[in-house]
């Protein structure tokens, strides 16, 4: 994966709402790209942060102690084992950089969840 790419118009042109796509990796990450609407679940990552950079659109992030917004060029680390709930309420555009062993919806099996081979491109 040693190319130039433009994370944007790869999230642009993915078809599946909430479902990541890996474009790239650094170390033992990936870089991925999601495109979304609606609501996921509420989940958390046990040892893993979460790294949410919004492309286009805004992101809220539902977290029992508070909830953030992200709006275009905002990042936001969910840190580890902090159950969360990201919620767009029209079409986002994002880009997720996590560890290889972070699961797409933590411990959490649900209709929208993705396993890594279904992330790669």
């Amino acid at each position: 994966m040693n190319k130039v790419i433009s994370p944007l118009k790869i999230a642009e042109s993915l078809t599946e709402l909430w479902s990541p796509r890996i474009v790239g990796e650094v170390d033992d990450a990936y870089v991925k790209v999601a495109k979304l609407q609606g609501t996921l679940t509420w989940h958390a990552h046990d040892e893993e942060d979460e790294m949410f950079l919004v492309l286009r659109g805004q992101l809220i992030i539902e977290m029992e102690e508070e909830t953030v917004i992200l709006n275009e060029g905002d990042f936001f680390v969910v840190p580890q084992g902090i159950r969360h709930n990201p919620i767009a309420n029209e079409e986002c555009l994002i880009l997720l950089f996590e560890k290889k062993t972070t699961l797409h919806t933590g411990g959490i099996e649900h209709a929208k969840t993705k396993s890594i081979d279904e992330q790669l491109p």
